[in-house]
């Protein structure tokens, strides 16, 4: 990055960490954006240059991990199988995590430990989720060269992001801990499922299921 791109990513992360330390502090909802932006030393106006609201400080960094997994998706070879392409993004995003600083690891902590004890954060973190997987769904339907309401990409990345929630089903404080869970849950689904389930079936073949109404 140049100098300004580098100056602008440090003013975001410095009201990150303001946001993420005043919200487990003084409570997310007794906080305002203005104090946020006074920690950092700049106006309200600068914080909404970078987020539209304390909710999007606040889930900012899931909403970027999200982006960066369908970035690491769109890159996979096609030759390789839905599930084998979104497994393989995830170990790749789970490679990002285990280099990141101790800054970096204390934001992500910080930022998981205040949504699941804030459940407006909870639920907007779920919607994110869920919007997340409409793109993830897009995505495997035209690696598939099938229409994205088909019920053969949504199963799969339903089950895809199945195992996402069993392994952030509660607050973690061991990046690595979960790291090492994503991973075993992916060996077992892949241990457990037959090679080529996720393969397009076409119409009128045996298997083949109708698109979703």
């Amino acid at each position: 990055m140049g100098l300004r791109e580098r100056k602008k990513q440090r003013t975001r992360d410095a009201l990150v960490d303001a946001a993420l330390d005043l919200f487990l502090t003084r409570g997310y909802e007794a906080t305002t954006v203005e104090q946020i932006a006074a920690e950092v030393d700049v106006s309200a106006r600068t914080f909404f240059r970078y987020f539209a609201s304390k909710e999007d400080v606040a889930l900012s960094l899931t909403a970027e991990e999200q982006d960066m997994f369908l970035a690491e998706l769109v890159t996979r070879p096609k030759s390789e199988p839905p599930f084998t392409a979104l497994s393989q993004s995830m170990r790749a995003m789970l490679g990002i995590l285990r280099e990141l600083d101790e800054a970096g690891t204390s934001r992500i902590l910080k930022a998981r430990r205040l949504i699941h004890s804030t459940p407006s954060l909870l639920a907007g973190g779920m919607r994110l989720v869920r919007e997340n997987e409409r793109r993830l769904v897009a995505e495997v339907a035209r690696r598939m060269g099938v229409p994205p309401d088909d019920l053969q990409p949504q199963f799969v990345v339903s089950l895809f992001v199945g195992i996402g929630l069993l392994c952030l089903n509660g607050p973690t404080e061991d990046l690595g801990d979960m790291a090492r869970r994503y991973e075993d849950l992916l060996t077992l689904a892949e241990r457990s499922l037959q090679p080529g389930w996720d393969l397009p079936v076409r119409p009128g073949t045996a298997g083949a299921v109708p698109p979703a109404r």
